[in-house]
């Protein structure tokens, strides 16, 4: 198939699918005498993998870190799931950052009255720029 069709079918866009192979998290597939790549069901299915793993939040680091252990049949599980676990720490440690910035944001919302007066606590404090 092309690369069309293997974006289609692998829910990864072309675009994406040549920026991977760009930075090498994939291989690169075969090619026809005209120069177009040629991918089969083992390349979709790689590329279904990396968009799973993308769409959890892996880094492209961690994302080629999880895809190496998954080819990698002796592996131990135990590295894949202290991979998970400490993207599980970042995740929650990012949660807890945007729901800091919502409870600021509420806070400045409330306190601004939205009117005509030109007065606004959310650019004044953006003016300072001190985090509360």
């Amino acid at each position: 198939m092309n690369i069309g069709q293997a974006a289609e079918r692998s829910g990864v866009s072309a675009k994406m699918i040549r920026y991977y192979e760009g930075i090498g998290l994939i291989t690169a597939p075969a090619r026809t005498g005209s120069n177009y790549r040629v991918y089969g069901e083992d390349e979709v299915h790689v590329l279904r993998f990396i968009k799973r793993a993308r769409t959890l939040g892996f880094s492209v680091e961690e994302t080629a870190t999880l895809l190496g252990l998954w080819q990698d049949r002796s592996r131990a599980s135990a590295e894949v799931r202290d991979i998970a676990k400490e993207h599980i720490v970042a995740l929650e440690t990012k949660i807890a950052e945007l729901n800091g910035m919502v409870s600021t944001l509420k806070h400045l919302v409330h306190c601004c009255h939205g009117d005509d007066r030109p007065d606004c606590p959310i650019l004044d404090d953006l003016a300072q720029g001190n985090p509360q």
